[in-house]
């Protein structure tokens, strides 16, 4: 029996309009340059919805604070400021104390951490993880996905401990990092878990540092076209900035000088970790 698209739409209480409706060209065209501009805005000034507006306004962008919430909630951006409910967690998912404060970081392998950025391509965009040294700044595994399922954390988390372990890992208290399949990896490691407090501007401020550094240096430079392109740009950057790119913060020396102890001759020309870059999904 073979039922009209009017009876299927009336049996799931949906409308009909809906089935014909096809997103105009120009609508995502325009949706692509307003990413860009927010992403780009929010590097210099990591702002709220309202004040987004006032600066994209300012930029000539016809825009109101609905359009400019869902394009931030896609980037998976949040206003950087002392605020109630900062970072949303899973209500089922357990929180863990921040285990960071007052305490003296004094060597490699003490404390990693791990944060997601947005990446936008030409057309499209994707989801970056990386988990870095805290004492060396030193990047140990990345990961790209086009979703923000747990799942690409997960992985870029296994590859990571695959080398070595920390004795702390600090994250936020976003749902990739509180979810049991994250959680209980380190857990088997015996590996202490630290979370961001909520409202706390400089818990994680090392690698919210290094997603400065890579986007003006590299992300909007290149304007990578697809998420291939991206992992193989991205790997090649990464590879630059652990071996070759020196730190004020690290009196002149690379994080790969730091995180191995030896000099700039010896690290130049040693084996580094195989630092892995690969894409969890694909992007259309």
């Amino acid at each position: 029996m073979q039922i009209s698209i009017r009876r299927q739409c009336e049996l799931l209480d949906v409308n009909r309009s809906n089935l014909y409706y096809k997103r105009r060209a120009k609508d995502t065209e325009r949706e692509q340059q307003l990413l860009k501009a927010i992403d780009r805005q929010f590097m210099k000034d990591p702002c709220g919805v309202k004040k987004m507006v006032k600066y994209l306004k300012r930029d000539g962008y016809k825009i109101g604070e609905k359009l400019t919430r869902r394009l931030m909630r896609t980037m998976n951006l949040v206003a950087i400021y002392p605020k109630p409910n900062l970072s949303r967690a899973h209500p089922e998912h357990r929180i863990y104390p921040y285990l960071l404060k007052k305490l003296r970081i004094t060597r490699p392998d003490q404390v990693w951490c791990a944060d997601i950025t947005y990446v936008q391509l030409v057309k499209g965009f994707c989801y970056l993880v990386a988990i870095m040294d805290w004492y060396s700044r030193y990047v140990l595994n990345l990961k790209l996905s086009n979703t923000l399922d747990a799942d690409f954390c997960v992985e870029c988390l296994q590859e990571a401990l695959g080398t070595g372990k920390p004795e702390i890992f600090n994250t936020d208290q976003g749902t990739q990092f509180t979810s049991e399949a994250f959680t209980s990896r380190l857990l088997d490691e015996q590996v202490r878990i630290s979370m961001d407090g909520r409202g706390r501007v400089f818990d994680n401020i090392f690698i919210e540092r290094l997603w400065r550094t890579v986007k003006y240096n590299n992300i909007y430079v290149q304007e990578y076209s697809t998420l291939t392109e991206a992992r193989a740009g991205l790997k090649e950057y990464f590879e630059l900035y652990n071996t070759e790119r020196i730190h004020q913060s690290l009196n002149y020396k690379t994080p790969w000088e730091i995180y191995s102890g030896l000099t700039w001759p010896e690290s130049k020309n040693s084996k580094h970790r195989n630092l892995k870059i690969t894409h969890y999904a694909t992007v259309p």
